[in-house]
């Protein structure tokens, strides 16, 4: 990462207030070039905490944006860090209206030419697209990274149709605890104890309203864009990660959007932003790329950008097993369309008798993190247990194979039962029988007609399922295999269907892998340049001035945990989602975070599927004295008609009990 440290202007930042419809004001941070000329805007609007959490990227984009002419503002969502009014559901409409509003107020600023950006990362990148596809005249031009175009099947909640009990579980229960965050009194004023206990008193566990709505109905169609990626007015860059699950986001976009305002890159890279050195790299010059984005779209100057090829993929080589890599092997490829003429699917067909799969429910242990995010211990390990665990299919590599796209599968499926899943990875296997997963995909028999509807499977009956995996840009080796594992349960990613554990009967006869091949030799070059950022806003880690931490920070533990009870058959994985520990930053702020996920299942049991995640937060400023925590837990458990959720909030302000109020609810499994 090469910091700089001179740009073509000097800069000026400012902390304002934008004014909504209703009159709530929404808390904004303004870096500005010093110049008497009006400039473009670019605006990154999330729900983040601009004065704490995200203040240290903050630092290093808006300010080098802003060194290179632009106006960069960062705006709190309402209810969120320092903006008053209350938290809504993610995305809400009422969310996306301010979004509109805000592209409005900044184009009408005396040091703003009229013409806005957008810049969004996952949350920020999908308001991006919302609020593009409403088209409000200024916002010519967007960059929307790791973000999802279907909130139903591309994001943190359904896998395939069913609930994704790893996401859907730890984002809600995130999201809980840091809705509760109170305002910051430096910032906010002496308003931020009536605000927070606002706050506080509209706070409901968002995993309600998710699993309400178990299939493809509105109320996840009015937040997808997907649902008319032609009303997106704005000029699109959209950059995604191989290893992020929003990926397919990208594909979706080159192909439907018109070919003159799109423009889509998928790199190697986790969750982050490309730039920022996370695990796996290689990074690239992510804000350089976004300039030419910015030049080409808010000034008229001709960058080259829309001479790129229409997506630049990277193709990761062959690799090891493991779960961080610093860099991958591989290499950057153009495709002049998506799809791609370079891209031909080539059918596998599946070898061999009928096959009982009837994995035992903690297959899916050795998954990974759903959302990586560059940590120790994120990536899938080994899979070698999780295929045993699996009915397997293999084809040997005579001569390298590469793979662009979205695979498929095909499968003649029996099932005695009337409800089950069916999950499908994709593995390289070395000669040495190291088997690496490429990518995955799954089903809810329920949802083969339709992720919409709900068709309960007729027992005793064979029919045919076709699934897509998410999208991937794999080479395998001559002399490796390609492995098609097939499995009936992938816990905590997916929450197990009663009588789940009869499985199903998989016939290979009539039942095909179908893979995008790309040709090879049909290459343009393609460089980056190398990341590039301002400097760091000097936020160091460590220990609180008193002292304090939680009690689940007085020992070390590992990143993931797998335990498993022998003589029960239970199997309990322990996540520490690593939030960050104790920062101090520059004005005196002492922010500590502490988090535990568990997951738990007997390996012969869905019904005994259960979750469980506590918030530890503190907000602690020695001078002037102000002394704020945040605990959560919540929790998810089943039985054969009923989800059952349990969350439990308490707020202190200096040791005194200003809020506790618990949750509990059962929600019909009408589908998930």
């Amino acid at each position: 990462m090469r910091i700089r440290t001179s740009f073509p202007h000097e800069t000026t930042h400012d902390d304002v207030r934008v004014p909504m419809p209703d009159g709530t004001l929404l808390y904004a941070r303004v870096w500005r070039p010093l110049t008497t000329e009006p400039v473009p805007a670019i605006l990154e609007y999330l729900p983040y905490r601009l004065t704490d959490r995200t203040a240290p990227g903050d630092r290093q984009r808006p300010h080098w944006y802003a060194g290179h002419g632009y106006a960069s503002v960062r705006v709190d969502v309402r209810g969120h860090g320092d903006s008053e009014g209350v938290p809504g559901d993610p995305h809400a409409a009422t969310e996306i209206a301010d979004g509109v509003e805000l592209v409005h107020w900044l184009a009408a600023q005396p040091w703003c030419d009229g013409r806005v950006g957008m810049l969004g990362g996952s949350w920020g990148g999908h308001d991006c697209l919302r609020i593009a596809a409403l088209a409000p005249e200024p916002l010519k031009a967007v960059v929307t990274v790791c973000s999802t175009d279907d909130r139903y099947d591309n994001d943190a909640y359904y896998l395939g149709g069913s609930v994704l009990a790893v996401d859907m579980h730890a984002w809600a229960a995130t999201l809980l605890a840091s809705a509760c965050r109170p305002p910051d009194p430096l910032h906010a004023g002496d308003a931020w104890r009536e605000m927070w206990l606002a706050r506080l008193d509209a706070v409901v566990p968002f995993v309600h309203t998710w699993l309400d709505h178990q299939t493809r109905d509105d109320y996840w169609r009015d937040g997808s864009v997907r649902e008319d990626l032609g009303a997106i007015g704005a000029a699109v860059l959209a950059v995604g990660a191989w290893h992020d699950p929003c990926r397919d986001t990208v594909l979706r976009l080159v192909e439907h959007l018109p070919a003159d305002r799109v423009r889509g890159i998928v790199g190697p890279w986790s969750h982050p932003y490309p730039d920022g050195g996370r695990s796996p790299g290689p990074a690239t010059g992510f804000l350089q790329e976004t300039l030419r984005w910015w030049d080409q779209h808010l000034r008229g100057v001709d960058t080259g950008v829309m001479r790129e090829p229409l997506l630049r993929t990277w193709v990761s080589g062959s690799h090891p097993p493991a779960t961080v890599y610093d860099t991958l092997p591989g290499r950057w490829v153009g495709e002049p369309a998506w799809p791609s003429p370079a891209v031909t699917t080539v059918a596998y067909g599946l070898q061999g008798a009928p096959v009982l799969v009837r994995s035992p429910q903690h297959t899916g242990v050795d998954a990974g993190r759903f959302r990586p995010l560059g940590n120790d211990a994120d990536l899938p390990p080994d899979q070698r247990e999780e295929d045993a665990r699996s009915a397997c299919f293999e084809f040997a590599v005579g001569e390298e194979t590469w793979v662009l796209g979205r695979p498929r599968v095909r499968l003649r499926v029996t099932s005695e039962v009337s409800r089950g899943q069916v999950v499908a990875r994709l593995c390289d296997v070395a000669p040495d029988g190291s088997s690496t997963l490429v990518t995955r995909g799954a089903l809810n028999l329920s949802a083969r007609h339709g992720r919409d509807r709900t068709v309960p499977w007729e027992p005793g009956s064979t029919q045919e399922v076709t699934f897509e995996l998410t999208g991937t840009g794999h080479a395998f080796p001559p002399g490796h295999r390609i492995r098609l594992a097939v499995s009936s349960a992938y816990w905590p990613w997916l929450w197990p269907q009663p009588g789940s554990q009869a499985g199903f009967t998989l016939e290979p006869a009539g039942s095909f892998l179908e893979l995008p091949v790309r040709a090879r030799g049909t290459d343009q070059d393609i460089a980056f340049g190398d990341p590039e950022r301002s400097g760091p806003l000097g936020v160091t880690g460590g220990v609180a001035a008193d002292g304090w931490s939680p009690a689940t920070l007085d020992e070390p533990r590992p990143e993931r945990l797998v335990v498993r009870d022998v003589a029960k058959g239970e199997w309990q994985l322990e996540v520490d989602p690593r939030p960050g520990g104790t920062r101090v930053y520059p004005d005196g702020l002492e922010c500590t975070e502490e988090a535990l996920e568990t997951y738990t299942v007997d390996e012969r049991d869905p019904l005994s599927a259960r979750t469980r995640s506590d918030w530890s937060i503190r907000l602690h400023r020695p001078e002037p004295a102000w002394d704020t925590t945040v605990r959560t837990r919540s929790e998810i458990a089943c039985d054969g008609t009923d989800f059952v959720t349990s969350d439990e909030v308490v707020c202190t302000d200096g040791g005194e009990v200003v809020f506790h109020r618990t949750w509990e609810k059962r929600i019909p499994r009408t589908a998930g």
